[in-house]
């Protein structure tokens, strides 16, 4: 099994991609519409209009409701994404070192769910991330 996207339903899917653009750096695959993607090397942010929930399930999905997942996403310096971000996007909290050895912040995207960039920042964490 391959993990290949996390999907996003979006009341504004515009807004929605261009912040994710202005994040990660990259730009969005628009597959149609009401649907884009923003490949990175390590898995897909996939982002769908509110009017795809009906080509799953009608009332499956609910834009702006979670509160249970956070997008992570890794990298290369972390002060420098921290001082680029920070006056743009609404934090939730400043940079911090975790447990497991990650330095991070964390804000929320135009719906309000939770985004975290980190940085392996110890030597053990850099090891487990080498081998990713």
């Amino acid at each position: 099994m391959k993990f290949s996207s996390v999907r996003l339903i979006a009341a504004d899917i515009k807004t929605m991609v261009a912040f994710y653009e202005m994040v990660t750096g990259l730009s969005a695959n628009w597959l149609a519409p009401v649907f884009a993607e923003i490949v990175t090397p390590g898995a897909t942010l996939a982002i769908g209009s509110v009017e795809t929930v009906a080509l799953w399930k009608p009332g499956s999905a609910e834009a702006g409701a979670n509160r249970t997942a956070f997008i992570e996403l890794q990298v290369e310096d972390i002060d420098a994404e921290y001082e680029r971000l920070k006056g743009t996007v609404r934090l939730v909290h400043e940079l911090k070192m975790m447990p497991w050895g990650n330095k991070t912040f964390q804000f929320r995207d135009p719906e309000g769910t939770a985004v975290s960039l980190y940085m392996p920042a110890t030597d053990e964490a850099k090891k487990r991330f080498a081998t990713r």
